[in-house]
C-alpha cells in the first residue's frame, strides 16, 4: 500500500460491515472509482481488491487524459450473507458517511454489486457520488458507456490486425453475460460479428440466443478458435495456463484485473497476441459519467471523450510497436510520464492508513 495516498478502512456503525476506502493518487484531481459491494473470504481480501482496483483507476483516467485520480470502495460482506432492503440501505448510508468524512478528496460511483439507486441513496448523506439516477439529475447506468468505450478499442485492435475497423464478419468470444457484456455483445451482434458467449449463469443463455450466438461453457471459452477473446466478466481471467490454450490474435474487453500476474502480459506478446490493457478498454463508462457529474462537460463532449478511446488504442499499440513493448507497458509509461512520478521512491507521496473500528483483529493489518 505505500504507492496509495489514504487507505481508510471503517465499521459501518449501522451494518457492522468492513467498509474500504482506498484512494490511490488525487495527482491529476480528485479521486474517483466505484463502489463494489460483494463477498469475500475474509475483509482483507476486500482490502487486496480495493488496493488493486484503485491503483487501476488512476491509470484508467491518466491514460484517458482526464483531471481526476484513482479510488475504489469496497464493502466486504462474508460468505453467504444477503442483504435486505434494510440492512442494504444501512450499508450504503455507512459507506456515505466515509465518503463524507474524506471532504471531497474521493466521489463513488457503481461497481460491482451496486447500481445507480445505490447511488442515489448514498447521495443523500454527500454530494462525491456520480452515476446517480438520469431523473435526480445523473448520468444514470454507465453499462452502456463502458459497452462502448470497449467497442472502440476493439475497433482500433481490428483496424490494427486486419485493416478495417468493421467487426463484420468477425469472430469474437464475449466471456460474461452482465449489464456491460451483454450490452456489448449487442452491439457486436449489430456490427455483424460472429459471437461465442458464456457466464456463470446457465440463464444468461437465452441472451446469446437472442442473438444467434454459440454457447460455451466458461471452462471452454477461452480456447475458442476465434480472432478476439472479449473479457467482460469478473478479474484474473488470464492465467499462465489459460494464456498458453488461447487461440485468438487479440484480447480485448472490459473486465476489470483481467491478468492474474502481471507477467501473462509478456506471455501474451510473446505469443503476439494483442492484449489492450483493461483500464484502456473498459474505461467508457467512468469517462462518461465523472465527464458529465464531475468536470461539467456536455453529453455530447463526455460521449467524444468516450469515442477518444479508439484513438488511445491506436496510439498505445504505436507506442509499444516503436519501443519494441507490449501495450501494457507502453500504457503504464504514459501513465507515468501524466502523472509526473520518476522511478525515485522518495516521490511518492505519502500514505496514510486509517483503521477506524474496524474489528478485533485490526492490528493485523497495520503493517500494509
Amino acid at each position: 500500500m505505500l504507492d496509495h495516498e489514504q487507505v481508510v478502512i471503517h465499521t459501518g456503525r449501522r451494518s457492522r460491515l468492513p467498509v474500504i476506502v482506498a484512494v490511490h493518487s488525487t495527482a491529476l484531481g480528485p479521486a474517483a472509482g466505484g463502489l463494489r459491494l460483494w463477498h469475500y473470504p475474509h475483509w482483507r481480501d476486500g482490502l487486496t481488491d480495493a488496493l488493486r482496483l484503485s491503483a487501476a483507476m488512476t491509470a484508467k483516467f491518466a491514460v484517458a487524459g482526464l483531471p481526476s485520480g484513482g479510488g475504489k470502495a469496497v464493502v466486504a460482506l462474508p460468505e453467504g450473507m444477503e442483504l435486505d432492503a434494510v440492512r442494504r440501505r444501512d450499508v450504503l448510508h455507512d459507506v456515505a458517511d466515509v465518503i463524507a468524512s474524506l471532504g471531497g478528496v474521493y466521489a463513488t460511483g457503481p461497481d460491482v454489486g451496486t447500481s445507480p439507486d445505490d447511488m442515489a441513496s448514498i447521495g443523500e448523506t454527500t454530494p462525491h457520488v456520480f452515476c446517480r439516477p438520469a431523473h435526480l439529475g445523473g448520468s444514470g447506468d454507465s453499462s452502456p458507456h463502458t459497452a462502448r468505450g470497449a467497442l472502440a478499442a476493439l475497433r482500433a485492435v481490428n483496424r490494427r490486425l486486419y485493416g478495417t475497423s468493421s467487426l463484420s464478419g468477425r469472430a469474437l468470444a464475449v466471456v460474461g453475460l452482465g449489464r456491460v457484456g451483454a450490452d456489448l455483445a449487442r452491439l457486436l451482434a449489430a456490427e455483424g460479428a460472429a459471437l461465442t458467449v458464456t457466464d456463470i449463469d446457465p440463464d444468461k443463455q437465452k441472451i446469446g440466443d437472442e442473438l444467434g450466438a454459440v454457447w460455451r461453457s466458461p471452462d471452454e471459452i477461452l480456447a475458442a478458435d476465434v480472432d478476439i477473446v472479449v473479457p467482460a466478466a469478473l478479474g484474473s481471467t488470464l492465467t499462465r495456463r489459460t494464456a498458453a490454450e488461447l487461440r485468438c490474435r487479440a484480447v480485448v474487453g472490459p473486465a476489470n484485473n483481467q491478468l492474474a500476474t502481471p507477467d501473462v502480459a509478456d506471455l501474451l506478446h510473446q505469443r503476439s497476441i494483442v492484449w489492450v490493457p483493461d483500464y484502456v478498454a473498459s474505461a467508457g463508462g467512468v469517462i462518461n459519467a465523472v465527464s458529465i457529474e464531475l468536470h461539467h462537460v456536455s453529453a455530447g463532449e463526455a460521449r467524444a471523450r468516450v469515442r477518444a478511446i479508439e484513438e488511445t488504442v491506436d496510439d498505445l499499440l504505436d507506442t509499444a510497436q516503436r519501443h519494441g513493448q507490449n501495450p501494457a507497458q507502453a500504457a503504464s509509461e504514459l501513465v507515468r510520464r501524466r502523472l509526473r512520478v520518476t522511478s525515485d521512491p522518495t516521490s511518492a507521496p505519502p500514505m496514510s492508513l486509517r483503521l477506524r473500528a474496524a474489528g478485533p483483529d485490526d492490528a493485523e493489518t497495520r503493517h500494509c
